[in-house]
C-alpha cells in the first residue's frame, strides 16, 4: 500500500469513528406494521368511539428505549393498554411506561398490549392512515404510521 491509499484509509477510519457516536445518539425505535382495527361491521363510530392498533415498535439500538406517552391528530386520546386473564376473566390495563430493551421490540396485539385510540375526530375508511406520535423518556418522539383496516371475519 503506498502513502496515499494510506492516508485515505485513515481518513475513512477518522470519519467513522467520529460518526459512531452522533449515530449512537440519534439512534430511534421505528413501528412496523402498524395497523388500526376498525369497528365491527354494523357498528358506527359513534356507537362504538374506540378503535384499537397494533403492530411493533422496534429498538434497533445499544441502549433501552421508554415510551412515556402517546397521542394522534386523528383522535381525542390514546393510551397504551395491555389485557391479561386473570383467574379466567380477560381484564385490561393502562400500561404507564413501556421500556422496550436494546435489540428488543414490544409487539401490539390483540388480546395482549395494544393502543386505544379513543374519539376519532373524523370517519375512517379502509385503507386511511393515520399517525401517532410516541413521546420517549429523555426527550424526543416517535412518529408511527397505522393503516386503517376493516376487521377480520
Amino acid at each position: 500500500m503506498n502513502a496515499f491509499a494510506y492516508r485515505v484509509a485513515a481518513v475513512v477510519l477518522f470519519a467513522l469513528v467520529l460518526s459512531a457516536p452522533v449515530a449512537a445518539r440519534d439512534c430511534r425505535p421505528q413501528v412496523r406494521e402498524g395497523w388500526v382495527r376498525m369497528p365491527p361491521s354494523g357498528m358506527s363510530m359513534k356507537s362504538m368511539p374506540t378503535m384499537a392498533g397494533f403492530g411493533r415498535i422496534v429498538n434497533r439500538c445499544s441502549t433501552p428505549t421508554t415510551i412515556l406517552s402517546a397521542r394522534s391528530p386523528s383522535f381525542a386520546s390514546v393510551e397504551l393498554h395491555e389485557t391479561k386473564v386473570i383467574g379466567g376473566v380477560s381484564k385490561m390495563r393502562p400500561v404507564p411506561t413501556l421500556r422496550i430493551a436494546p435489540d428488543g421490540a414490544a409487539v401490539l396485539r390483540p388480546g395482549g398490549m395494544h393502543l386505544m385510540l379513543m374519539r376519532p375526530g373524523a370517519t375512517l375508511k379502509a385503507g386511511s392512515r393515520i399517525v401517532v406520535e410516541f413521546e420517549l423518556a429523555g426527550g424526543g418522539m416517535l412518529l408511527g404510521e397505522f393503516e386503517v383496516r376493516k376487521p377480520e371475519l
